[in-house]
C-alpha cells in the first residue's frame, strides 16, 4: 500500500453570506467516501486537513471538486496545499513587521498556479487600503487597512492581478491550520 500524505484543501465560496451552504459534517462524510482519511475541518469556511495516498495534486483537486459538485449541486473550487507548504508559510512569519490596529486585516491568498505577476514589493493600492507584502510561490500575503477607504476593493484587486483561481484566508485561520498539522 502506498504511503499517505497530509494535505490541506481550501474550498472557495462556500458558506458565505448564506449561499452555497455545505455543512462540515456532511463535507467530512463525502470526503471519506472518496478515500480521504484523518479529516479535520477548521471553521465553517472550507478548510480541511486530510490524509490521502500521494497522487498528482491537480488530479486530487479535480477528484474532490467533481465529487463535491455532484453531491452538493454547485461547483466548489478546491485548492490543495501540502502540510509542508502551510508549515513553511507559517514559520516564514510574513506579517512580523506589520503593526496591528483594529482596522488592519492580514490575509493570505492561495493561488492555483505559481504567481506570474511581477510586482515590486511591497505594492500599495492607490487609495492605500491594500498592500501586497510578500509572494511565496502560490501564496500572496496582503494587508488590508479598513481605515484607508470606505469600501476597500482588496479581493477584486488580487483577482485582477492573479486571476479568479484564488481563495483567501485570514492569517489567524492559516495559523490555526498550521497548528493542527
Amino acid at each position: 500500500m502506498s504511503e499517505k500524505h497530509k494535505y490541506i484543501a481550501l474550498l472557495r465560496g462556500i458558506n458565505v453570506g448564506g449561499h452555497h451552504k455545505v455543512p462540515m459534517v456532511e463535507l467530512s462524510g463525502e470526503l471519506i467516501k472518496i478515500g480521504l482519511t484523518g479529516i479535520v475541518t477548521i471553521l465553517n469556511s472550507g478548510n480541511i486537513i486530510f490524509e490521502a495516498v500521494q497522487e498528482k495534486e491537480t488530479i486530487l483537486e479535480e477528484k474532490i471538486a467533481a465529487h463535491l459538485e455532484k453531491t452538493f449541486g454547485f461547483p466548489i473550487p478546491v485548492l490543495l496545499r501540502t502540510a509542508g507548504e502551510i508549515h513553511n508559510l507559517a514559520i516564514s512569519k510574513p506579517f512580523r513587521n506589520i503593526k496591528l490596529t483594529a482596522e488592519i486585516r492580514l490575509y493570505v491568498s492561495f493561488l492555483k498556479q505559481q504567481a506570474a505577476q511581477n510586482l515590486t514589493l511591497p505594492w500599495t493600492s492607490e487609495d492605500g487600503s491594500l498592500r501586497i507584502i510578500d509572494i511565496q510561490e502560490r501564496s500572496v500575503c496582503s494587508v488590508l487597512d479598513l481605515s484607508a477607504a470606505n469600501t476597500p476593493k482588496g479581493m477584486e484587486t488580487l483577482e485582477k492581478f492573479f486571476g479568479k483561481d484564488i481563495t483567501t484566508r485570514n492569517w489567524n485561520t492559516v495559523e490555526k491550520i498550521a497548528n493542527l498539522i
